[in-house]
């Protein structure tokens, strides 16, 4: 079944040399099966990640953002995975893949279509699943491979603003937003750091701040995720600051950062569902 796939992701690679970024890079089963006579079907779901690579996860972290992944890369999702860290020369806000699981051919339709286009349409359609979620797990890899700590700046409420865009074009009836980050932002705009830690902020001035900036987004309605909220592994601080953390947040200090981000989301037409610290403590799932 994969080795039939792999078959049209050939053909689909010679038609198309290069695929813009915020195109669907997994090659639809529908367009590879005439036969069957259907339009492929929009998305029901579209899963966002959004990958901080200032923040550098562990490996308990790393495998719950890979379960989460796997458990929500289902039949009718479409997938979309951004990076950001700080607005400088080779480190922007950029769309690392974008693809779509197809739904199946609902049952009433099947019985007009010839046995062998549903087989081996539905044979496409299990190697589509497997190319998908491999082409998942790699981008967040890659992601992964890419974060550092030795950045000066970390630009999280402008690129949120930037990332935000993807969510309000989606035409998908449900969406998720997963923000793999420590949610503490150091830039122009304003910073979260006193002395290298994370300092007690002011949410309602803060906020201010980002109004000032018109760096609001726009989530589409989207229910939003942090994994990895003040997290900051011992001995990593942004560059240019004295290495004094010793990687403790004060609980004071991450409810404030926390009730910062729940506005943040609020005005920005998104719903914070859990702001993980670092780590979820409820499931996500469709």
């Amino acid at each position: 079944m994969v080795s039939a796939y792999i078959r049209i992701v050939a053909l689909f690679l010679l038609s198309s040399l290069a695929v813009a970024a915020n195109q669907n890079q997994v090659p639809s089963c529908y367009k590879a099966n005439p036969k069957v006579g259907l339009p492929a079907p929009e998305p029901l779901n579209h899963l966002v990640l959004i990958f901080d690579e200032t923040t550098l996860l562990d490996e308990p972290l790393t495998q719950s953002l890979v379960d989460i992944v796997q458990t929500n890369l289902v039949a009718g999702t479409a997938f979309t995975i951004l990076r950001f860290s700080a607005i400088s020369q080779g480190r922007y806000t950029d769309i690392v893949v974008h693809g779509e699981i197809e739904s199946p051919i609902l049952k009433q339709k099947r019985n007009s279509i010839s046995v062998p286009a549903l087989k081996t349409f539905d044979a496409c359609m299990k190697g589509q699943a497997v190319f998908a979620r491999d082409m998942a797990l790699n981008a967040i890899a890659s992601a992964l491979q890419r974060s550092t700590s030795d950045l000066r700046n970390s630009d999280v409420i402008a690129s949120l603003s930037d990332a935000s865009k993807v969510m309000r074009e989606s035409r998908a009836s449900k969406k998720i937003v997963l923000i793999v980050s420590d949610m503490i932002e150091h830039s122009s705009i304003t910073t979260f750091y006193s002395n290298s830690a994370l300092r007690k902020i002011d949410p309602v001035k803060e906020f201010k701040a980002v109004e000032a900036a018109s760096a609001m987004g726009d989530f589409g309605g989207a229910a939003v995720y942090v994994l990895g909220g003040g997290l900051l592994p011992v001995g990593q601080v942004p560059k240019g600051t004295k290495k004094n953390d010793s990687g403790y947040r004060p609980s004071q200090n991450m409810a404030a950062l926390e009730a910062f981000w729940n506005q943040y989301f609020k005005r920005s037409n998104g719903i914070l569902m859990e702001f993980g610290k670092p780590a979820l403590l409820t499931s996500i799932k469709w």
